[in-house]
């Protein structure tokens, strides 16, 4: 398991450090967010649409940068599972809770795409999707539509800043804790924030659509 030698934790203005945008937030509680809101860091200058969304509303957040196993053709639990484990790749590389980090799926409900975030340490429940939408029967998007649904890639798709608003669910556990990872637009960067700001931003519904993994 990577420790943090190998993953850059970068801090937004919100937290007294150095900053790529000119705007400032409210300073939040230092706490909420752990250890890595205190550790030094380098901010990438390269933003993608969910930081500057991020930036734009004025969200307290954590970006933290990091290199996944996937990068280097590895991973974890290949031999078990031939999928890429891109959550679970991040989550052992910052040394976090997989069930504090969030993946974004695309799934098709009745024709139309739409967004479910729930916890790498589990599997989104596609019929509780459906339900918690009114729909009648989900299925997992094809990669490449959801590719361009979101104008991120696979692996890299966040819940925010996509190219096209889709309806969306948050697994209720996001708000059980005080903050949770979601990624911020491409492999190697994960944004930290509050599950309730994700909620808000997102404009989602939330309900129980995880089972365990």
């Amino acid at each position: 398991m990577a420790g943090p030698a190998r993953a850059q934790r970068a801090a937004t203005g919100p937290f007294g450090r150095r900053e790529h945008s000119r705007s400032r937030a409210t300073a939040p509680d230092r706490a909420a967010f752990g250890p890595s809101a205190t550790i030094p860091s380098i901010v990438s200058a390269k933003g993608t649409p969910a930081t500057d969304l991020l930036r734009r509303s004025g969200v307290p957040h954590v970006l933290h940068a990091y290199e996944t196993e996937s990068d280097r053709g590895g991973g974890l639990g290949r031999k078990d599972d031939p999928r890429p484990a891109y959550g679970r790749d991040a989550a052992a590389a910052l040394g976090v809770d997989a069930a504090q980090l969030f993946k974004t799926l695309v799934a098709e409900l009745d024709g139309r795409l739409v967004a479910a975030v729930v916890p790498v340490a589990g599997e989104l429940d596609l019929r509780r999707l459906a339900a918690a939408l009114g729909g009648r029967r989900a299925t997992m998007a094809d990669p490449a539509a959801a590719e361009r649904a979101t104008g991120y890639v696979v692996g890299g798709i966040s819940p925010l800043g996509g190219r096209r608003t889709l309806p969306t669910v948050i697994d209720e556990s996001a708000l059980a804790k005080p903050t949770i990872y979601v990624s911020a637009g491409r492999r190697g960067l994960q944004v930290e924030l509050a599950g309730s700001d994700l909620v808000r931003l997102t404009g989602a519904r939330v309900a129980a659509i995880a089972r365990p993994g």
